[in-house]
């Protein structure tokens, strides 16, 4: 087994609650997502790679699980993902990382969560990709945020390849700015901008929106409140 793995939660989750596990735990989405989902009484884990963001996690109400998606084997990832109802990849490289890390994080990491999932038997999957992977091809090959799309596309296209009910959910350009509630959530969307407080709002509702199963769906700001979209899934 590669990797290190520090696991500080217990194994099953209370009786009625979901146990999501969240790759990329210490990202602005996933702490948003975990506040959510801990604050509804369900019990979180987030993979991170770096220990000192425990305390991060923690604070949100969220358990940690401190184990690097880039060095780790699929063996490892699955232990962690042991009695979960929900996965969710949420890792990114980063605005400040090569092309390099596109391809090891945004694909491959994606790639090995997927994996582990299947082996843990955590059927549930949602991966948080981007809008305009479908475009890839058009855009210059060389320049880095093409990489990151082409990478995410790639991770988009394994995942639908597996026996999983997986959601893939593209936001469009992230915000800071506070959340509003409201949103325009379907397979097809206008490209636009949502903060990344509704996004986490609605990956909480997908966690259980069967409707949304086996499709790509696109997210940006809008006039529909939250739980009105998932609906109308």
């Amino acid at each position: 087994m590669t990797g290190s793995v520090k696991v500080t939660v217990p194994r099953a989750a209370t009786l009625g609650t979901m146990r999501v596990v969240i790759a990329g735990g210490h990202g602005q989405i996933a702490l948003r997502l975990t506040k959510i989902l801990a604050g509804d009484g369900h019990e979180v884990v987030g993979l991170v790679r770096n220990p000192a963001h425990e305390a991060d996690v923690n604070a949100v109400g969220g358990h940690v699980a401190v184990l690097d998606l880039e060095k780790a084997d699929v063996a490892a990832v699955a232990d962690v993902l042991a009695n979960a109802d929900v996965a969710v990849f949420s890792a990114g490289a980063g605005p400040g990382s090569g092309a390099e890390r596109k391809k090891t994080v945004d694909r491959g990491a994606a790639v090995l969560f997927a994996d582990a999932a299947e082996r843990a038997g955590v059927r549930r999957h949602l991966q948080v990709s981007s809008m305009g992977t479908d475009r890839v091809d058009e855009l210059d090959p060389k320049d880095t945020f093409t990489i990151y799309l082409r990478a995410k596309k790639e991770a988009e296209d394994d995942l639908r390849g597996r026996d999983l009910d997986w959601t893939i959910l593209r936001p469009g350009s992230l915000t800071n700015d506070p959340g509003t509630g409201k949103v325009r959530l379907a397979d097809k969307v206008d490209r636009g901008s949502i903060p990344r407080d509704d996004v986490a709002l609605v990956l909480a509702g997908l966690c259980d929106t069967p409707a949304s199963i086996g499709r790509t769906l696109e997210l940006i700001s809008g006039d529909t409140p939250v739980s009105e979209a998932l609906k109308n899934l």
